[in-house]
């Protein structure tokens, strides 16, 4: 007995193709199930400590005079207005876990930079 051949006319693009019968009716299904599982979650450390606000340092380049001492987000930006060019000082921010001052790299200081005249 030979094979029934209707017009499928779902498929994209150019327009419909001539299929087997059989193969419209037997299109695959959905699976159940996802192919990956998804990765586990670890579970929130209840315990640990909110996070404390940054601190900044901000050190002009040329006479090295420190222009603002373990000042807040808001004080850092507001030092910066007065600053003409980025270039022209130095921001650290304080590292509590390491103790000591971090200086910024050129997209964290440009950032920083980008936002001192925001409100």
């Amino acid at each position: 007995m030979g094979r029934i051949w209707i017009l499928d006319t779902e498929t994209k693009g150019t327009g419909a193709e001539m299929v087997p019968l059989d193969t419209v009716l037997k299109k695959p299904g959905a699976r159940s199930e996802p192919r990956l599982p998804a990765p586990k979650r670890k579970p929130r450390d209840q315990t640990a400590a909110p996070r404390q606000p940054r601190r900044f340092r901000v050190v002009d380049i040329a006479t090295r005079v420190v222009l603002a001492e373990d000042a807040g987000a808001r004080d850092t930006l507001a030092v910066l207005r007065d600053v003409r060019s980025t270039v022209d000082v130095e921001v650290f921010v304080w590292e509590s876990e390491r103790e000591r001052w971090r200086l910024l790299t050129l997209g964290e200081q440009r950032t920083l930079w980008d936002r001192r005249h925001s409100p």
